[in-house]
């Protein structure tokens, strides 16, 4: 019992780290609403003429990337969370951390629940700018939309501390994650539709995990924006398909992540 209260205060201890960073870092905060203004008010209003005949016109552009806007923040604060294992290990204050009598998988875990914290309230400041959009969310919408995010936030959490245990530099670890991301977001229909795409990049969405985080969080955010018989334009498959798929994913990337981080020297 005495380890155990001793590993949960661990975690929490990691996590709270986490928290209190984010928190003191108010320019954070402030530019994490900087590039979804870009995306939405430059990148939108560019190519919604474009994109005019989405649905039959009854979809307006800058409302159809919002979801997709909303997982591009949560995608990227959730992975680059993840950076600070290798800047703590930079620094030696990860061995500090290692040599504390707390298991390694408690720390792994409460790496993983900082993050996904963290990405949690980046994507919260962003659901700011929908009334801008014309977006009207109820507090079932939000609530729901929370719990996709948190979802989406730990799935690829996860995915960065699998790729970042094992990475010796700052330099090394930003560059696989451009190398795996951009593409995993570009394929992920956060920006365009996928129905009526080439079959390869079709075959590549599905196995893509952040599609699964696009879809839902897109059918949920319109919901009551889009008329009814045009949601199946944008819904890709059920939501219930698309959370059983972020949840296995999440246990994919989550498990081997912390193995591979109580195997560190």
């Amino acid at each position: 019992m005495e380890n155990l209260k001793r590993n949960i205060k661990g975690a929490y201890t990691v996590w709270y780290r986490d928290v209190v960073r984010f928190r003191r870092d108010r320019m954070r905060i402030v530019s994490s609403l900087v590039m979804p203004v870009v995306y939405l008010f430059l990148f939108g209003s560019g190519l919604a003429p474009a994109m005019a005949e989405m649905g039959g016109g009854h979809i307006d552009f800058k409302q159809y990337m919002f979801p997709g806007v909303l997982t591009m923040t949560v995608l990227f604060t959730s992975v680059f969370s993840a950076v600070s294992i290798v800047w703590d290990r930079e620094f030696g204050f990860l061995k500090e951390v290692m040599v504390a009598p707390v298991s390694r998988v408690a720390i792994a875990l409460g790496k993983a629940a900082g993050g996904s914290t963290v990405a949690l309230f980046q994507g919260v400041i962003v659901l700011l700018l929908a009334p801008v959009l014309g977006i009207s969310l109820t507090i079932a919408q939000l609530i729901t939309l929370a719990g996709l995010m948190v979802l989406l936030a730990l799935m690829m959490t996860s995915l960065g501390i699998l790729l970042a245990v094992r990475q010796p530099s700052m330099e090394g670890f930003h560059m696989l994650m451009n190398f795996v991301l951009l593409p995993m977001f570009f394929l992920s229909g956060a920006f365009f539709p996928l129905r009526g795409v080439p079959i390869w990049m079709d075959l590549l969405s599905r196995v893509d995990p952040v599609t699964y985080g696009v879809d839902p969080l897109r059918q949920v955010a319109l919901r009551g924006v889009v008329p009814v018989q045009f949601m199946d334009v944008i819904a890709l498959r059920p939501l219930t398909v698309n959370v059983i798929m972020m949840a296995i994913f999440a246990v994919l990337f989550l498990v081997p992540a912390v193995w591979l981080f109580g195997r560190q020297d």
